[in-house]
């Protein structure tokens, strides 16, 4: 039996952050994690090996903005939101992905 796999695929991570940020005011990173892991319904999960590492790139693009704050357990963390530059990226991000999806359905819904 083969062993299922959650794996993020490669260039959906700022896809998946972007969308999260959009939808809310700030979120230090376990909670973007969270977040994503909840909505999917446990179907994706972030790994902090490659969540950080992102969140950071994408801090250095400009499509996020990061300052120091308290967590709602009184923890000193990083709390990230959207800027505009990211949303116009996540935008271009989307347009993307559909793209792709479509692709691999017509694949996928060949006879």
């Amino acid at each position: 039996m083969s062993e299922r796999k959650n794996d993020i695929l490669q260039g959906t991570l700022a896809l998946l952050v972007l969308r999260t940020l959009a939808t809310s005011k700030r979120m230090h990173g376990y909670a973007i994690s969270a977040h994503i892991h909840r909505v999917s319904e446990d179907l994706l999960r972030l790994e902090e090996g490659s969540l950080y590492p992102a969140l950071h790139r994408m801090e250095q693009q400009g499509f996020i903005r990061a300052e120091w704050g308290i967590t709602e357990k009184n923890r000193e963390a990083r709390f990230y939101s959207i800027t505009p530059k990211g949303r116009k990226q996540l935008a271009l991000e989307e347009e993307s992905w559909a793209r792709l999806t479509e692709g691999v359905g017509r694949v996928l819904r060949f006879t």
